[in-house]
């Protein structure tokens, strides 16, 4: 197939350092090229990859301190727009501004959503485009939105890399992502203080949680068990996650997916999860790892985690999580839409089942001595 993958411009694909949307369409961009199809990627022109790269900026944007994306998207939209005939499938992975441009494609479009949606501030558009259709990645993403258009619900994957030798030191305790309050790297903290465990703490600081790091978080670094590394890359990320002894997720939010837990799996290391958001779906308790609610639980899961088979835990990523298993349900889906689309003359009418959305009702302050106005409703 000719399929078209359009990511995000805050990160070059793959990433530099963080970045967990651009890490996704790497693995999913290159597994397709590996599959044999016909794949252009646009994307920031650092990024590298084996499909045909459209250079939408020059780099990636949040390395350049460029905090407004949208401008940027909007440009390399309308050169996707300029080439969509070229393509038999256009996949998004950009949210929301492509839906007005898109909405009566003759090709065939899907939009992956990889936050969260759990605030309402634009559930309004997800009511105005209905024929947009979206994939999860996680079943408890969808909550907030149960009669959206969602065509599929697709788990990330990763490739399989080097199965892990075994030989690791396994003597601290790991947090990767980013510090914000709702990833409470806090309460890493707190476990490793009460188990007496080094941390180790790979992560980033967005402007945005400057101030939750600098009032929260840096007075809490100046501890012997604490060591607090900053962001570090893919290639450092083997030997970081292999050598603990557990990660540590300690969530506070409705986490949409979380790399995390399955690029630990791929090194054979259990992950210490909070009940919160995806983590049922992607952790096996008792098996990839613990979920826990409490620092308390976490704690007698470290404890614990020496017990786990980590060999166990390497196959179970195998068996779900793997980039092969992600492109193929992908390749389904682009199937199945280029079936339905209106180019083909086999074309079957897609039935969308969204809910109505309610009306919004704009009143209009008349001239002084006019009559009252009238109620215009306006419904997507």
């Amino acid at each position: 197939m000719r399929i078209a993958q359009v990511a995000p411009l805050a990160e070059s694909v793959p990433p530099k350092l963080y970045g967990g949307t651009e890490r996704v369409v790497s693995w999913l961009t290159e597994e397709l090229v590996e599959q044999g199809h016909d794949v252009t990627l646009f994307a920031s022109g650092d990024s590298e990859t084996s499909a045909e790269l459209v250079r939408a900026v020059p780099e990636g944007l949040r390395l350049r301190g460029i905090r407004d994306h949208t401008a940027s998207l909007l440009v390399m939209l309308e050169e996707v727009r300029r080439r969509a005939s070229s393509f038999d499938v256009i996949h998004f992975h950009v949210d929301l501004l492509q839906f007005p441009t898109f909405r009566n494609s003759p090709t065939p479009c899907l939009t992956t959503l990889h936050g969260r949606l759990d605030l309402p501030d634009f559930h309004a558009v997800y009511h105005a485009f209905p024929e947009m259709p979206l994939v999860s990645i996680s079943n408890n993403q969808r909550l907030p939105l149960p009669n959206a258009n969602w065509l599929a619900n697709i788990q990330h994957g990763l490739p399989k890399g080097p199965t892990p030798n075994g030989v690791h030191s396994r003597d601290y305790l790991a947090f990767l992502g980013r510090i914000a309050p709702e990833k409470r790297p806090d309460r890493a903290i707190e476990i490793a203080k009460r188990t007496g465990i080094p941390l180790k703490i790979a992560a980033k600081v967005d402007p945005a949680d400057q101030d939750y790091f600098n009032h929260v978080i840096r007075p809490q670094l100046d501890h012997p068990l604490i060591d607090f590394i900053g962001e570090i890359g893919d290639h450092e990320k083997p030997d970081f996650l292999g050598n603990a002894i557990a990660v540590l997720f300690p969530i506070d939010w409705p986490e949409p997916f979380g790399l995390v837990m399955i690029e630990a799996m791929r090194e054979g290391t259990p992950t210490i999860a909070w009940r919160r958001g995806s983590v049922p779906e992607v952790m096996d308790d008792g098996v990839t790892g613990f979920i826990v609610e409490s620092v308390d639980e976490a704690v007698l899961a470290v404890r614990m985690c020496v017990n786990l088979d980590r060999k166990a835990v390497r196959q179970r990523f195998e068996k779900r999580f793997t980039s092969t298993r992600m492109a193929s349900n992908y390749v389904a889906e682009y199937e199945q839409l280029a079936e339905q689309s209106p180019t083909n003359p086999n074309h079957r009418r897609l039935d969308y089942d969204v809910s109505p959305p309610r009306p919004i009702i704009a009143a209009i302050t008349p001239p002084a001595g006019a009559s009252p106005p009238s109620v215009h409703r306006c419904v997507p």
